[in-house]
């Protein structure tokens, strides 16, 4: 927590004021140094630090080799993160006595690592580690700057790919602009803005590759009074989390809130409440692609800093006492801006804590097999520097990545920029399926509930509704797994479909259009996610969630009966595809009839080669050809 580190050697610098104020013993003779020491001294303890400064220098102008003057005006020029002069001055106590005041070695270290000056801050904190009645919290101090001056020489030494590119005068402007976020399918990007010391959120769209000039993204989150800031947006755009502060109807300085989109705008928005806000500070939200949990920064107690990464689960009944990332995240310093990235098993987040260039660096941890976050890994130099870095995000598929800096000469300020991501930090390959949801008579669009479901583990990845006004909805897919979409809505038939993504290398997204059919006699579903082994009609455990989601669909409508049907592709025997059909389909009928659903209501029949729904000639073809559905027989 460099904040509380700078703020213990604010207070050690304050004593070591006090000794000098009533030590009558200096380094110096020369009355007009000590009358301007003592000044500064008093302008010191009336927190006018500038003056300070202004009087210290008379007083080492008068007597250059007055050690304590130097001492002193090294302390407050340090503590105003003037590190250059400050270095100056401590080098100078330290020729002119290397016994003064031990305590010069760590604080010359502390102003050098700023500065980027490595070498000479580890060979002074070296030498202080010698002295051993420093006190136990100023060695570990030390000793956490020397690892940080060792990683940072082995890092200058081996550089990452960086490449920052401005994202232009369509985003950046002469005010700050910081904490960008984008949509999965890169169409959006939310983004806070500064002006007159106010903090809104304004948003641009990509048309034709390119981002389009920025516009305020709405008066109903937007206030002239509060600042809003520091958001995350679900993976579709629909939902936006971010920070609030003082505002009447917060719990404490800093609290999370959220909006929901409505059409071209959004709802009002408000707070998640407790137990995740509380009379402390809460900001920073990530929400991840499920979204149903929620990592966010707190400095609420029970953290292991000043603040922590902490992380809440959406439940029935809200969401969850939060839990504390452990000392695998966080560190006694401190940790912000968290950012879990589509893949759910990749965690960006910065630290001052983990060994790092200086200030805060961003790291990023992996999700093991064991279910426990790795150890952070820096990102390198020169991602990472001797400054402040915080607040990047991803894009969902992982190549490219925004920050936000003022120190790149742009046009003013903080401005976003965007650079690709070097291989080895990368997330895992993602995709996304973005759909369209229509009333398969009227085209129509329809709101209806979407359910994306990991078919080995039998659990859903994602669960919304497509939007009322557009029947939109756009999920995110990690490879490596299958995954099985269901689309349903009261009165229609639900709509199937797989997406195999094991094995997928590019990160090409799916795009569809569904329509969904009024329940009426004839209209029959192609139940995308029952599975066989090849020549077998037992049903694979992967088929669950679909028979399930066909269970539901009879209890939901008690007075329809089904054909179950089964078919198969024209390879093999002809009878053989004709009795291996009706086995199949006798499979289906015998889960629904063990899950309580009337056998009265069902029937089932093998079709066996003959309804092809396309040719055979590749085995792309003959997979499709080789289906399970049911048709309505009766309302």
């Amino acid at each position: 927590m460099m904040q509380k580190f700078c703020f213990l050697i604010f207070t050690f610098c304050l004593v070591a004021v006090s000794v000098f104020a009533q030590d009558k013993r200096y380094s110096t003779n020369n009355q007009e140094a000590i009358k301007n020491f003592a000044l500064a001294n008093q302008s010191i303890d009336d927190h006018l630090y500038d003056e300070a400064i202004s009087l210290l220098q008379k007083a080492v102008d008068a007597d250059s080799k007055f050690i304590e003057a130097h001492a002193q005006l090294g302390d407050v020029l340090r503590m105003r993160r003037m590190y250059k002069p400050a270095v100056e001055q401590f080098q100078k106590v330290i020729t002119l006595d290397p016994e003064f005041n031990k305590g010069i070695y760590l604080k010359i270290a502390d102003s050098e690592i700023p500065l980027a000056m490595y070498e000479p801050a580890l060979h002074h904190l070296e030498k202080y580690v010698t002295y051993t009645t420093n006190t136990p919290q100023n060695i570990s101090y030390a000793q956490k700057l020397i690892a940080d001056c060792k990683f940072s020489i082995q890092a200058i030494a081996h550089p990452v790919a960086f490449k920052p590119i401005n994202m232009g005068p369509e985003i950046n402007t002469a005010d700050d602009e910081y904490l960008p976020v984008a949509t999965a399918d890169e169409a959006e990007l939310i983004f806070t803005r500064k002006i007159n010391n106010n903090e809104d959120f304004y948003k641009s769209m990509k048309a034709d590759n390119k981002w389009q000039k920025a516009t305020y993204l709405s008066n109903i989150i937007n206030t002239p009074m509060y600042n809003e800031g520091a958001q995350s947006i679900s993976q579709d755009g629909k939902y936006l989390f971010f920070t609030g502060c003082n505002r009447p109807d917060g719990l404490g300085r800093c609290d999370i809130y959220i909006a929901q989109k409505r059409g071209d705008d959004w709802a009002k928005p408000f707070s998640i409440g407790a137990p995740l806000n509380t009379s402390g500070w809460e900001a920073q939200p990530s929400i991840s692609a499920d979204g149903r949990t929620m990592y966010f920064v707190s400095n609420r107690k029970g953290g292991y800093g000043g603040y922590d990464i902490w992380k809440s689960h959406l439940t029935d009944k809200g969401w969850s006492e939060p839990e504390n990332m452990g000392p695998g995240i966080n560190t006694a310093y401190d940790e912000q801006s968290p950012f879990i990235h589509p893949d759910d098993s990749t965690f960006y987040f910065c630290s001052s804590g983990w060994p790092g260039l200086g200030a805060k660096d961003l790291f990023v941890s992996r999700l093991g097999k064991d279910g426990k976050w790795q150890k952070p890994e820096n990102l390198g130099y020169p991602i990472n520097s001797s400054g402040d870095e915080n607040g990047l995000t991803l894009t969902a598929n992982g190549s490219y990545a925004f920050f936000a800096s003022n120190a790149l000469k742009g046009y003013g300020g903080f401005d976003i920029y965007t650079f690709e991501m070097p291989e080895r930090i990368r997330p895992k390959v993602v995709t996304y399926v973005k759909g369209t949801v229509l009333d398969k008579k009227t085209k129509a669009p329809l709101e209806a509930a979407v359910e994306i479901i990991d078919l080995q583990k039998d659990s859903p990845v994602y669960q919304d509704y497509s939007s009322e006004d557009a029947g939109e909805f756009l999920a995110t897919l990690p490879t490596g797994k299958n995954y099985g979409l269901n689309i349903s809505r009261e009165g229609y038939l639900f709509y199937s479909d797989n997406f195999s993504l094991i094995g997928l290398k590019d990160k090409k997204a799916f795009n569809i259009t569904v329509s969904l059919s009024p329940i009426e006699v004839g209209n029959k579903v192609i139940l995308k996610n029952i599975f066989f082994d090849t020549n077998k009609f037992d049903l694979k455990p992967e088929s669950k969630a679909e028979l399930q989601k066909l269970v539901e669909f009879m209890e939901v409508n008690p007075t329809i009966k089904i054909e179950i049907s089964g078919f198969t592709d024209n390879v093999g025997n002809k009878d053989a595809n004709q009795t291996l059909s009706e086995k199949r389909a006798n499979s289906v009928y015998q889960y629904l009839v063990s899950a309580k659903v009337k056998a009265d209501r069902l029937v089932y029949k093998g079709y066996g080669e003959t309804q092809p729904i396309t040719d055979n000639a590749t085995e792309e073809n003959r997979a499709l050809n080789r289906r399970t559905e049911f048709m309505i027989i009766a309302k």
